[in-house]
């Protein structure tokens, strides 16, 4: 496996500088999100560090050389809006962007995109896993194309406007297991965030012995359930009214169980930090700490 964070956590950095710290303190890959410039502002989304508006092959070299230059992989190319969104201009816009994504991994001869399925939060299940089969099959035909595969971050993104179906269909293995049904495409699967399944009450080590070969990357965030505030508010509040987000190590994920899984289930992959922990985001010299602490927990559990 390989050790590596999500380029969000220091939006504020031009790529250069992404790939300077990481190389400095010793981490293998980063991912790099790719959002259109000027694009959605909601926290830690909208971060552009790698334009693929106008992708060239004379830019992918350029990006390559900078790669090169830092001796820092890209984990995968990530945009996480929502193509599926209840507003038909964010969906097309969404779905459009994405192909760009696809088309600029390929170019810099990446193997990994990132993303949402997304869902429109006013539609039932099955209304929305309609609308699923008619936008994804040609999204991942156009992937397989080019080599690349879609990893599928199980994000369910609830909030108070969205309760309780969420932005984003891919919560849980029941809708996995449909999905994979319906697409059985082996460039299709999971960008596996174990957070999201604590965030829900579930048991985020359960699903790899299923999923693992299902599971293309993964995202390294910790998951803090309020017990005294899910005792006062129940488990029908929004789930981040009653958890919140932390950094590995400081939550109730067993990371050493996670990452055993993960290996026992023959995964190799990037291992990517996403620092979402409020306490650490005050200044870019927190930021950068969050992203030392987090490693110096998981890099016993991930050879270097």
């Amino acid at each position: 496996m390989q050790l590596g964070f999500v380029s969000a956590i220091l939006a504020d950095q031009p790529l250069d500088e992404v790939l300077r710290f990481a190389a400095g303190e010793g981490f293998d890959c980063v991912e790099v999100l790719c959002w259109p410039p000027g694009g959605p502002d909601r926290k830690y989304g909208g971060v552009t560090h790698l334009d693929v508006t106008a992708f060239t092959q004379a830019m992918a070299d350029d990006t390559r050389a900078l790669i090169d230059k830092h001796g820092v992989a890209f984990s995968a190319l990530g945009y996480y809006s929502i193509p599926l969104s209840a507003d038909a201009e964010q969906a097309a816009a969404a779905i459009a962007h994405l192909y760009k994504v696809i088309d600029a991994a390929a170019l810099l001869g990446l193997s990994g995109v990132n993303s949402f399925v997304g869902a429109n939060q006013y539609l039932s299940m099955d209304d929305n896993f309609s609308k699923f089969l008619e936008v994804w099959p040609p999204i991942i035909k156009h992937a397989e194309e080019r080599g690349v595969r879609i990893g599928i971050e199980n994000c369910p993104m609830l909030y108070a406007k969205t309760w309780p179906f969420g932005l984003n269909l891919a919560h849980s293995p029941a809708v996995w297991r449909r999905m994979f049904e319906a697409i059985p495409s082996p460039n299709f699967g999971l960008n596996y965030d174990p957070s999201h399944l604590r965030m829900q009450l579930m048991d985020p080590v359960a699903p790899i012995r299923e999923f693992g070969p299902r599971i293309f990357h993964t995202h390294a965030k910790d998951m803090r359930i309020d017990t005294h505030r899910l005792n006062d508010v129940g488990s029908l509040a929004p789930p981040m009214d009653r958890a919140t987000a932390k950094l590995p190590g400081l939550g109730d994920i067993d990371w050493g169980a996670w990452i055993g899984a993960l290996g026992d289930a023959g995964y190799k992959g990037p291992v990517c930090i996403e620092v979402e922990d409020e306490a650490y985001t005050g200044s870019l010299a927190e930021r950068q700490r969050s992203l030392r602490i987090s490693r110096n927990v998981l890099r016993p559990l991930i050879a270097g």
